[in-house]
């Protein structure tokens, strides 16, 4: 991927990164790799991402993505990224499958709003503001809306997992983990 037939130095791949309907665990042991966030500056620069407050995707290599899908938005940003990223990877349990935010799928969105809006005199006030995003009737995982590449499990997946992953699809290689980096706590 960073590969220049020019003889030059290797050009840095572009990188974004999001959170949708999760807990940001795993942009936390994105954070988890210490030092070696210097090592990826020097393979990497960041795109859409909490590292640069970017809040639209351009043209990236790699995106990768945690959360669930739960409201309009997370689905309007999640086909920005597609859109815009060669490689899609899906970090953590939340994106793979919903996580614990998909507790919330036994239960109907209405009786959700109905209970959460409703006031002490028994009437329901649910918001109505454009800039709220519409609720899906369920948390969704992130491959039921658009076409992942790639997925990296864990709740969240350790620093040095994403590590390993992020260093091995920047340098082309099929990206695997052993045994002892998957872990879910």
């Amino acid at each position: 991927m960073n590969a220049n037939p020019n003889g030059k130095p290797p050009l840095k791949v572009r990188l974004a990164t999001t959170s949708l309907a999760g807990c940001f665990g795993c942009h936390m042991s994105l954070l988890d790799i210490d030092e070696r966030l210097f090592e990826l500056a020097g393979l990497a620069e960041f795109d859409r991402s909490p590292f640069t407050d970017i809040k639209q995707c351009g043209p990236c290599d790699i995106a990768l993505i945690e959360g669930g899908v739960c409201n309009s938005e997370n689905v309007h940003v999640l086909r920005e990224l597609r859109a815009n990223a060669k490689i899609l990877v899906a970090v953590g349990a939340c994106a793979i499958n919903g996580g614990v935010p998909a507790l919330r799928n036994r239960l109907k969105i209405g009786d959700i709003l109905d209970k959460v809006y409703r006031d002490d005199s028994g009437e329901v006030h649910i918001p109505d503001d454009p800039e709220l995003p519409a609720s899906l009737d369920k948390i969704y995982p992130i491959n039921e809306i658009v076409r992942i590449d790639y997925f990296l499990p864990g709740c969240p997946p350790s620093g040095d997992a994403i590590w390993k992953y992020l260093t091995d699809l920047i340098l082309g290689r099929v990206p695997r983990l052993d045994h002892q980096l998957l872990h879910y706590d």
